[in-house]
């Protein structure tokens, strides 16, 4: 009977320890994957701002020499990602194919432009900045027009400070309620063996002395939580990286081994600190009131 009983005990045991480790590591999976939200927010947003173009188009007067000089200024500008020139035989070969004929035939000319198609940093991707290249650009004499979508830029910047605050907002009140859930759950786990507690203070156990296994306890505990998390948070990066590398979520080391361990302090302290106010919490209670 007693063998039986302590194989009960046992299994609740292990079942309260699993149940723990669970809930600390699906929090801390959702947090580190917020923390990689926060960390890429401005990477993606740089990257649909590298995406959009302004394409300079050139008088058919200008000449080779003008026309050179300009795609070597401009791929050497500050603000340039990237620059492709399109002549306009390109263009038309080009714009054929997507309406499905041959344009030029019923024309009976070319009516495109030369041009160049300009990718810009996205530091420079503002309506103010883009006005002022874009009238640099137009001053040149065989510059026929400067074309790009101010509209667009002026949503997408908008939309970039919206969302990221938002982001930090959501952020901010998913860390709250994990080390809320967390506490939780240790506070129950603690819950259960606060008779036990008890009873080591009535023999003349220290605060300290009684506090100790229980924090170890919590903290490997934490510490198992945060690792699973990891993994969870490695399996995800690791897919998102495959599907979308263009964004390089993996070129900087340093931040994402700061989150890493971050994740990682968080289970532990987060651990530690809830077993030790618990804890602190029945100790303080009188005997009468542990059965409330």
């Amino acid at each position: 009977m007693s063998s039986s009983f302590e194989k009960y005990q046992k299994r609740r045991l292990i079942s309260s320890y699993f149940s723990v480790v669970i809930s600390i590591g699906l929090v801390l999976f959702l947090l580190g994957l917020l923390g990689l939200l926060v960390l890429n927010t401005k990477k993606v947003a740089d990257h649909f701002k590298e995406q959009i173009a302004m394409t300079v188009y050139l008088k058919d007067t200008a000449k080779e020499v003008e026309i050179e000089q300009l795609k070597k200024s401009l791929a050497l500008a500050e603000y340039t990602k990237s620059s492709t020139y399109v002549s306009k035989e390109d263009a038309a070969e080009a714009h054929s194919k997507e309406i499905g004929e041959e344009f030029m035939d019923f024309l009976g000319y070319n009516p495109l432009q030369n041009s160049i198609d300009l990718y810009m940093k996205a530091d420079f991707v503002s309506p103010e900045q883009i006005d002022e290249i874009a009238t640099d650009i137009t001053s040149k004499n065989f510059v026929d027009e400067v074309v790009y979508d101010k509209p667009l830029i002026a949503l997408l910047n908008d939309n970039v400070k919206k969302i990221s605050f938002w982001v930090l907002v959501i952020s901010g009140v998913f860390t709250f309620i994990a080390v809320l859930l967390i506490n939780s759950s240790i506070r129950l786990a603690v819950y259960s063996k606060r008779f036990i507690i008890k009873t080591m203070q009535m023999v003349g156990a220290t605060k300290t002395f009684i506090r100790r296994p229980f924090i170890w306890q919590s903290v490997k505990l934490g510490i198992i939580g945060a690792i699973l998390a990891l993994i969870g948070m490695g399996v995800v990066l690791y897919y998102l990286n495959s599907s979308f590398p263009e964004l390089e979520l993996l070129a900087d080391a340093k931040l994402l081994v700061a989150l890493f361990v971050g994740i990682l302090m968080m289970g532990i302290f987060i651990t530690w600190a809830s077993t030790f106010f618990a804890t602190s919490r029945f100790l303080n209670l009188r005997t009468d009131e542990l059965y409330y």
